[in-house]
């Protein structure tokens, strides 16, 4: 009897109690940022800010490509490829210069990426005056390479879902200085008028060089700011 006693149980009982980890449906989201490098510079020039990125929470990732002699579209389908196997809920995109044209072009109209925002450093989306006067000069057109069009001429407004924000250097220290091709404010590169586009989100200016963009901590805490909240905060508005 005793032994029967012992057969009677509440193994249904404990079957109720069986369900997945509450971790699996409450986990946190994640965030990823691809950074994009200008023309003729190479993926160690974002060390600096991948670094800032990393210290914020965010997983980073470099996407180094060809400026000059690289194929665009090609340079495109490369980026959203790698967006897609980020194995991230959101994939943010952060652009020196050209490479703010890049992020902005292969994810323009493309509906099945991973959301996340986009924050352009620098970028000559109206077109860059330093572009069009060294595309006139002899062999200007192989300098610029295959992204001449976009340097030169600029891009389309802006009519995607991702919010972009700009942040513009108005520091006025660099090439275009020398060459005498820049309307002020600007970075020495790129003129601040020259960053501008329909449909942004956001824009600011800071005091830094085209190339001290991609060191400032400012600009730093402005792009995860931006990442965050789609909004800049505490803003030099531009």
């Amino acid at each position: 009897m005793p032994a029967a006693a012992k057969t009677a149980g509440p193994r249904t009982r404990a079957r109720k109690n069986v369900r997945a980890p509450r971790h699996a449906y409450n986990a946190p989201m994640t965030e990823h940022v691809i950074l994009l490098h200008g023309v003729w510079m190479r993926g160690l020039t974002l060390f600096s800010l991948a670094r800032r990125l990393r210290a914020a929470g965010y997983t980073v990732d470099v996407f180094d490509y060809a400026s000059v002699f690289g194929d665009a579209t090609r340079t495109c389908e490369r980026l959203r490829t790698r967006m897609r196997e980020a194995g991230a809920d959101r994939v943010h995109l952060v652009g020196h210069s050209l490479g703010g044209i890049v992020a902005l072009e292969a994810t323009r109209r493309v509906r099945d990426l991973p959301r996340g925002h986009i924050v352009c450093l620098g970028p000559p989306l109206k077109g860059s005056s330093v572009a069009r006067l060294l595309a006139h000069m002899p062999g200007g057109r192989w300098i610029l390479g295959a992204n001449h069009d976009a340097l030169v001429a600029g891009v389309e407004r802006w009519d995607g879902s991702r919010p972009v924000g700009v942040v513009a250097g108005q520091m006025p220290f660099g090439l275009g200085v020398s060459i005498g091709a820049l309307t002020a404010p600007h970075d020495g590169t790129v003129a601040v008028e020259e960053t501008r586009l329909g449909g942004l989100a956001d824009h600011c200016t800071v005091d830094a060089t085209h190339t001290g963009l991609l060191f400032s901590s400012d600009v730093a805490d402005l792009t995860i700011a931006f990442l965050r909240k789609g909004r800049f905060e505490a803003r030099v508005e531009g």
